[in-house]
């Protein structure tokens, strides 16, 4: 179920055959289009704008609004659409699984988050993930988001040649790269300008995610600056990260890392933080018809999210 199955439904058309992967940034739209012979196609789209600043809520829809309704009619083919949230415009937080059917879990969840997310009750669209089972009981992560807000995405997007089928976030986005397997993967992901995420997941699915702060100029950093500080802070969010997987959720411990920081720094980034953590770390490998554009990782990821399960097991 993605984050606005119900309103996407209401303007579904007839399966294209051509895939579009968009990606909402900070200060860029990322755009990865897959034709039907799975030949790719890249975009970068600057907003002219940044959502860090203090602008309206208004005027931030408006600039992406108007920039993808330019990219929809330079379309040629229809195609299925699938987005990936800016982080500001969605929350995700941990609450414990409520006690009723499940046909009421998402009404029950509203009243249980209200006090956690910055949407108003009445503005409030939800969709959840299953949470790791501990002492307390069964948890639930709540994906929360404006309605109004992707309302609005979503009108602007009703166009010919665009079948909205998913909006969904980054860390389901870049888990989607991920190829499955028995055990579990710590994933240290970032796109051009953004903040660097920590992602565990295990047989394709999330078991414990976390945004830093911080990082999002990382790019710009030279060899030195990276080694003199940056590498042993990111290490040390690392090793909490995977102390708590293993001490808290009772997990096996992580026996491999999978970078994607798309920075010139890369490699040396991958052979520090090996160094530092002791454990295997590899560049994670995107597909093979995409395997120079890590700068569009989440516009890829946002191609493949149909083969993604979202449970926690």
């Amino acid at each position: 179920m993605s984050l606005i199955t119900t309103i996407s439904n209401l303007f579904s058309k007839p399966e294209p055959k051509h895939q579009l992967g968009v990606s909402i940034g900070q200060k860029t739209i990322t755009v990865c289009y897959l034709s039907e012979s799975l030949e790719a196609d890249y975009q970068k789209i600057e907003l002219g704008t940044d959502f860090n600043q203090n602008l309206s809520a208004d005027f931030v829809t408006k600039a992406v609004t108007d920039k993808l309704t330019k990219l929809s009619s330079e379309l040629q083919t229809p195609s299925n659409c699938q987005i990936i949230l800016p982080v500001s415009h969605y929350q995700i937080v941990q609450v414990d699984k409520p006690n009723v059917p499940d046909a009421e879990i998402a009404a029950a969840l509203k009243w249980q988050v209200k006090d956690l997310v910055t949407v108003a009750v009445e503005d409030m669209i939800i969709d959840y993930f299953d949470g790791p089972i501990l002492a307390g009981g069964a948890k639930l992560n709540v994906v929360c988001a404006s309605k109004a807000y992707l309302t609005e995405l979503v009108t602007n997007l009703t166009q010919d040649n665009i079948n909205l089928k998913k909006i969904s976030t980054e860390e389901f986005a870049f888990v989607s790269l991920v190829e499955k397997q028995d055990a579990a993967v710590l994933l240290v992901c970032q796109q051009p300008n953004e903040e660097i995420i920590l992602i565990i997941v295990k047989k394709g699915k999330i078991y414990f995610h976390r945004r830093l702060r911080g990082f999002s100029q990382i790019g710009k950093q030279s060899e030195e600056e990276l080694t003199m500080g940056t590498i042993d802070s990111l290490s040390l969010e690392i090793q909490r990260s995977t102390d708590y997987f293993e001490r808290q959720l009772k997990q096996a411990p992580i026996k491999a890392i999978q970078v994607i920081v798309p920075i010139d720094n890369e490699n040396i980034l991958a052979e520090k933080l090996a160094q530092n953590t002791h454990i295997p770390v590899q560049l994670l490998a995107l597909p093979e018809s995409h395997h120079n554009q890590r700068k569009y990782a989440a516009a890829i990821g946002a191609t493949l999210l149909d083969n993604l399960e979202k449970s926690f097991e």
